[in-house]
């Protein structure tokens, strides 16, 4: 996804669970919250040394799963057989997944990094409905999905899929090929929190591959 922020380097490999606070997850609020100090690193990497000021990305991030603002409008995704920039779309998926249901994505809030000039970060619910499957994509800028209800199972480049659940987070370095991403329960829902660090104006989200095109 083109002109991209360094990815943040990590002793571990991209997509691999780590657990988040043991804190009950009743509200958006707290998922939100948790899953900030998670990114809050990645987001003061980028960070000029004397302009870090980690009470105020604390302050930044705490707030921006309670600001419900106005869903943002997806942008439609081309017909043509290009990767082409859209917002995070409603989706399922071509080349045999056609019959599973699409996940959901709830825009929640859109806010600027004060501390890092011409970036942004975009908060989203994703609901995954029973055996929900999201095609493969790319994101312009860094990801930090957290699990905040049931199983979900995401593959990243051709490592082996892993599968989260509550409580659990992963990363995605800017431009990561995330393969594939579902629920494969066929009784329960789930849910994750999306943190996505993208350019001014928050977008572009999402690229999808040009042979997972969604319909």
């Amino acid at each position: 996804m083109f002109n991209v922020p360094k990815p943040v380097r990590s002793s571990r490999a991209p997509g691999s669970p780590h657990a988040a606070p043991n804190a009950p997850w009743i509200t958006h609020r707290t998922a939100g919250v948790l899953a900030a100090l998670g990114i809050a690193a990645a987001g003061l990497a980028m960070t000029p040394p004397a302009q870090r000021a980690l009470p105020g990305w604390l302050d930044t991030f705490c707030t921006l799963a309670t600001r419900a603002n106005d869903a943002l409008t997806a942008q439609v995704t081309s017909a043509t057989g290009r990767a082409t920039p859209t917002a995070m779309a409603n989706a399922s998926t071509g080349n045999g997944a056609a019959a599973r249901p699409a996940t959901k994505v709830t825009p929640l809030s859109c806010e600027p990094l004060a501390n890092a000039p011409g970036k942004s970060v975009t908060t989203a619910m994703v609901e995954f409905p029973p055996l929900a499957f999201s095609p493969a994509h790319r994101h312009p800028g860094a990801v930090t999905a957290v699990v905040i209800e049931g199983t979900i199972r995401s593959q990243i480049n051709a490592e082996a899929p892993v599968t989260y659940r509550a409580n659990q987070t992963w990363f995605e370095p800017p431009g990561t090929l995330h393969t594939m991403t579902e629920n494969p329960d066929p009784v329960h829902p789930a849910r994750l929190l999306a943190f996505f660090v993208t350019e001014e104006n928050c977008g572009p989200l999402t690229i999808y591959e040009p042979v997972a095109q969604p319909s």
